[in-house]
């Protein structure tokens, strides 16, 4: 299984860059995983959305499952996102593509992509904490699924 993380936005900067390296380098552990950056439009609103999406949507590969993370999406727990997780191995997806939108989120074309809509929080962070949240996230629930220390239980 190959994990992509697809964001909208600009190349690690150096606050976060470390930590997103890190937990990248942590997943290989279990999956193969890529980040694919994807250049903001530098438009506003509906015309960022609007260019913005062909570059997401071109990303994607027929059979990819498709998590877009939105404030508005369900909210789940380590336990229930490491299920998740291990579900996806067992239905053998060959790739799973997290979409991080841009500022002005993402269109309803990339939306109706999406076979799941996933809220890290209520709250709204800035795109590169996204990216470590993602990332840390993605290392907890393989190694919850795996039988690791790492999370508590």
């Amino acid at each position: 299984m190959k994990i992509i993380a697809l964001s909208v936005g600009k190349k690690n900067d150096s606050l976060y860059g470390d930590s997103i390296l890190e937990f990248s380098s942590r997943i290989e552990r279990y999956a193969s995983f890529e980040w694919k950056i994807v250049s903001p439009s530098g438009k506003s609103g509906d015309e960022a959305r609007r260019e913005e999406e062909s570059a997401i949507i071109g990303a994607l590969k027929e059979g990819d499952y498709v998590v877009l993370l939105d404030e508005r999406g369900k909210e789940v727990s380590t336990i229930d996102f490491s299920t998740f997780l291990e579900k996806r191995m067992i239905a053998g997806d060959k790739r799973i593509v997290f979409i991080i939108g841009g500022a002005f989120g993402v269109s309803e074309g990339v939306r109706d992509k999406a076979h799941f809509v996933w809220s890290l929080s209520k709250l709204v962070f800035p795109h590169q904490l996204v990216r470590v949240i993602l990332a840390e996230q993605l290392y907890r629930g393989f190694s919850v699924v795996n039988g690791e220390k790492y999370h508590h239980i």
